[in-house]
């Protein structure tokens, strides 16, 4: 039998991450079909279909394959059989392409759906989705998304911290799943991650059912259970070239390409919460003067400024957001300027609506602060996901048994 991991086991590149291995790759997507503004879970043997593009500035058409590997809940390779977990081909040629029209930056748009009639899934979990060219030594582009299958009703809340000393600045995440099938174990068996605004660095996976009633697993803690609330994201509007919006100082043609100059912004650490409508750190690609954005939003480049009095020592700021996947590189990672006593970041964006916020990342650490410049507030509105993953003593691989969006201020659907 074959296994499509082989491959990937010696290619010690690889990462088990949504990563852009070539320069030339921009704006990875991967939603619900569509919808732009959803997350990339689907429920395993139903309609449910991801759609994934990206843009390449290499004009030359490419033979782009993608493969898909199966993962345990922490991202490690399962090593299951590819026949295992889907069945079709196992390298998948990418055929649906086009060309940018009208666009200073030229590109090539490609995009695909999962599942398809090359590929199905067979098993539920976390894949990783891979592009490629011609072989898999010439990765492109890793995704990660999820199939979960139904097997648990998992009630959640989540609200402002119980404890004193949290209560103006932490969320507090209480559940409750329950199972139907029997778990003979669940303090071993099953596996909880919570994630804040579906950020890979910002989850609590290491909780345990605090009581266990019949099938019914209860998860309400006062601690161990809290998330820093952050604030409001910050947003920038750059779907039109002709029209400044509220926070851009303005728009400047710098050939080869426009240029959006943002107001500088500020550091909101002790300001007073202030409530707007956010999207939760996610973005969607939109040309206002466009018939097909995917093909005729082009790419401009946005400056951002923060006035600081002096340099940090200890680590590093970043502007973060879903656009980068809540990463932390030399492409996000800001400068400071001893000059204008600030730091600043140039970022080529494709034109869109896109939520951010400013991390600062400590040496050494590999989860950032928002709250260092954006300030904790528990007024802030948040939405959490709950995925709940079971693998018994006999199981090859984790099964992922439930998933739920839970949101602050507003009731679950």
């Amino acid at each position: 039998m074959v296994n499509a991991q082989e491959d990937f086991y010696d290619y010690t590149t690889i990462r088990y991450s949504d990563y852009v291995y070539k320069e030339s790759i921009h704006t990875p997507m991967i939603h619900k079909l569509g919808n732009e503004l959803t997350y990339p879970f689907i429920q395993l043997k139903s309609a449910d279909t991801l759609m994934v593009q990206f843009d390449d500035f290499d004009e030359t058409i490419r033979d782009y394959y993608f493969t898909i590997i199966h993962c345990d809940k922490d991202w490690n390779p399962s090593r299951l059989l590819f026949n295992e977990y889907a069945e079709g081909l196992i390298d998948v040629p990418i055929r649906n392409f086009q060309l940018s029209y009208n666009t200073l930056q030229k590109y090539v748009h490609y995009e695909f759906t999962i599942p398809n009639e090359n590929i199905q899934l067979k098993i539920s979990g976390n894949y990783l989705l891979v592009v490629h060219e011609n072989d898999h030594q010439q990765p492109v582009l890793s995704l990660r998304f999820y199939v979960y299958e139904p097997l648990t009703q998992i009630q959640g809340v989540a609200k402002q911290a119980t404890i004193a000393e949290y209560m103006k600045t932490h969320h507090e995440v209480d559940f409750s799943i329950v199972c139907h099938f029997p778990c003979r174990n669940p303090f071993s068996e099953i596996s909880v991650v919570v994630s804040q605004n579906f950020r890979y660095d910002m989850v609590i996976d290491n909780l345990k059912p605090q009581f266990v009633k019949d099938n019914e697993l209860i998860y309400n803690y006062e601690t161990e259970n809290l998330f820093p609330a952050g604030n409001e994201f910050r947003w920038i509007d750059a779907k039109s070239i002709r029209f400044q919006t509220e926070n851009v100082k303005k728009i400047e043609y710098i050939q080869p390409l426009y240029h959006y100059f943002l107001y500088p912004d500020e550091k909101r650490t002790f300001k007073r919460y202030f409530q707007w409508q956010d999207i939760n750190g996610k973005f969607i690609v939109k040309n206002d003067f466009a018939k097909n954005s995917k093909i005729e939003a082009d790419y401009v480049w946005v400056h951002f400024f923060l006035p600081y009095e002096a340099p940090m020592i200890d680590g590093n700021l970043y502007i973060a957001g879903n656009f980068n996947r809540w990463q932390y590189n030399a492409s996000n990672m800001m400068k400071y300027n001893y000059e204008k006593k600030g730091y600043e970041l140039n970022l080529l964006l494709k034109q869109g609506f896109y939520d951010y916020a400013y991390a600062f990342l400590k040496d050494g650490n590999n989860v950032a602060d928002f709250g260092l410049i954006e300030g904790n507030h528990f007024e802030t509105e948040n939405d959490y996901y709950i995925m709940v993953y079971w693998k018994n003593p006999s199981s090859n691989y984790h099964h992922l048994i439930g998933i739920q969006a839970v949101n602050n201020h507003r009731p679950k659907k």
